[in-house]
């Protein structure tokens, strides 16, 4: 069973952030909260037991880097996975001639996520980490090899919205397992080396994905994941400890085991579970069609924001009356705990606006390769490294995050401001440079978020905590997207509306422009005449 906190509740300046003590055999606790968990099985610390006893049931500093190291592999993949996308989604749609719901490859992946990244926070507290992280990685590399034989625009949509699904686990699970197993104030720290490797795959990603798809085609941006990602589930089931409630599994006696099923099944919660995927997804929906394929005014928009609503009452009512909800309520109750979710899905709505539309403005304005293109995502990919690795480092050493946080808001809004004042086309190598604050801002944010979370959240909570944290920034993507989506195409649409006439085009001419225009990227190479001219 998760150990709870006891006494009062932590701060910023709390001992929860102290130093590990140590001893006078040289050895420092295991935790500083006095246990360490993986799954549903516990260790305690060194104050309560014998040296000799720590040394066998301790996780230790070569354990916690196995088994982060294997895991590091579904990092690097799922990052370069989510860059290569944003680099090539232009070339995917517009191969099947679909470039205004290009959105719907990176959104559908995110509502997939959204959908299920609270399941593995609690699923995993009942079937254990390993069990939950297996499944995971299947259900993303299924995803990715449906992708790579899609054969509609559609098709390929259905295999991101499977590699969504699986990546919400790979992704969360991991740093669910670092705050199982090592001392708060060791993991910011052990989270910047996970940061790095998410930007190594974020940085790869981009122009490798642009290379893939102007040398042979965009498919193998996804065959490719394949391999590795296999090897990683091998890697998993060899590594990977079981946890008690996994070994459980494998008793000799089957009717005792069927029991034990049967039990585990009945303490998860199924209706807390589908009323909140219900919820995610009436919300995020009429997001993604407002304004570009239906009015935001429109009886299907209104009617699913109002839903959304009930259903969220609806949700709110079951989870109270459940014994083990989906997600305890009780973390809401921290105003630390909502403001650190706000301030995350935000900036990771900005900063996935700001990815999906670099490539898409340097194509246009500088004509530039798919592999150029995603080359320029590389500065906020590097500021997102640099920026998790300092303030792991501050962490570590101060036990303090709430600096940071304010911080991480004003160098991304630097960012966004410098965009808008200078970004004009013509974009030189320096000034191209200005998304990098932008980058460095959310990678503090993100280390810092998480160490907010884990000091103002009941122990018990943190599973299900952490996969919502990760949900608001799967928010923050499903809404960034649409929106970002929906101005780029108005303003197009009223800029061409506007200029075309002054050119004498106008009537069906102009509105088949204005229509090729918006859906395939490469269109401008196809034109001629008077609506060729600047």
């Amino acid at each position: 069973m998760v150990q709870q906190r006891s006494g009062p509740t932590p701060t910023e300046e709390s001992p929860l952030l102290a130093k590990p003590k140590k001893h006078a055999n040289g050895h420092a606790d295991s935790n500083s909260t006095g246990y360490v968990s993986i799954g549903s099985s516990s260790f305690s610390d060194e104050e309560s037991q014998g040296v000799g006893e720590v040394e066998e049931s301790s996780p230790g500093g070569r354990h916690v880097a196995a088994v982060i190291g294997v895991l590091l592999i579904g990092i690097f993949v799922g990052h370069a996975d989510g860059s290569i996308l944003l680099a090539t989604h232009a070339s995917i749609a517009s191969e099947f001639n679909d470039l205004g719901n290009s959105s719907w490859l990176i959104t559908g992946f995110a509502l997939a996520g959204a959908a299920t990244q609270t399941l593995y926070g609690k699923l995993s507290d009942i079937y254990g980490r390993k069990t939950l992280v297996i499944a995971a990685y299947v259900i993303f590399v299924v995803g990715c090899f449906l992708v790579g034989i899609g054969q509609t625009m559609w098709q390929v949509i259905l295999g991101r919205v499977i590699s969504g699904a699986g990546s919400s686990g790979m992704t969360g699970l991991v740093s669910i397992l670092i705050a199982d197993l090592v001392p708060i104030r060791e993991v910011a720290a052990w989270r910047a080396y996970v940061n790095l490797v998410a930007t190594l795959g974020r940085s790869i990603g981009g122009p490798l994905g642009g290379w893939l798809v102007d040398i042979i085609g965009w498919r193998w941006s996804f065959y490719i994941q394949v391999p590795p990602i296999l090897s990683a589930i091998f890697l998993i089931i060899w590594c990977l400890p079981e946890t008690k409630s996994e070994s459980l599994e494998y008793d000799s006696d089957e009717e005792a085991a069927a029991r034990r099923l049967k039990s585990k099944l009945s303490r998860v919660d199924f209706k807390g579970s589908i009323l909140f995927a219900l919820v995610v997804l009436t919300f995020l929906l009429p997001v993604e069609l407002g304004g570009v394929e239906l009015p935001w005014t429109s009886g299907p928009i209104l009617g699913l924001f109002a839903l959304s609503t009930v259903l969220l009452y609806a949700f709110i009512v079951v989870e109270r009356g459940q014994e083990e909800p989906i997600l305890p309520l009780e973390i809401f109750e921290r105003q630390d705990a909502v403001i650190s979710y706000m301030i995350l899905g935000l900036q990771t709505a900005a900063q996935v606006g700001l990815m999906f539309s670099v490539p898409l403005y340097f194509q246009i304005t500088a004509r530039a390769s798919n592999t150029v293109a995603g080359a320029h995502l590389v500065p906020a990919v590097v500021g997102n490294a640099i920026g998790g690795v300092i303030s792991g480092l501050i962490i570590k050493r101060s036990g303090r995050y709430k600096v940071l946080i304010i911080s991480s808001v004003t160098v991304s809004s630097i960012c966004y401001l410098l965009l808008m004042a200078r970004w004009h086309g013509n974009t030189g190598f320096l000034e191209s440079l200005y998304i990098f604050p932008g980058g460095f801002g959310t990678g503090i944010a993100q280390s810092a978020v998480f160490i907010s979370l884990q000091a103002v959240v009941d122990q018990s909570h943190m599973a299900p905590a952490i996969s919502f944290m990760y949900l608001s920034s799967t928010l923050g993507v499903t809404a960034g997207l649409p929106v970002i989506n929906a101005v780029l195409q108005t303003a197009l649409r009223r800029s061409l509306g506007w200029r075309l006439p002054a050119l004498g085009l106008g009537g069906e001419e102009a509105r088949k422009i204005i229509e090729n225009a918006v859906s395939d990227v490469d269109y401008l190479d196809q034109i001629t005449g008077k609506s060729a001219d600047p």
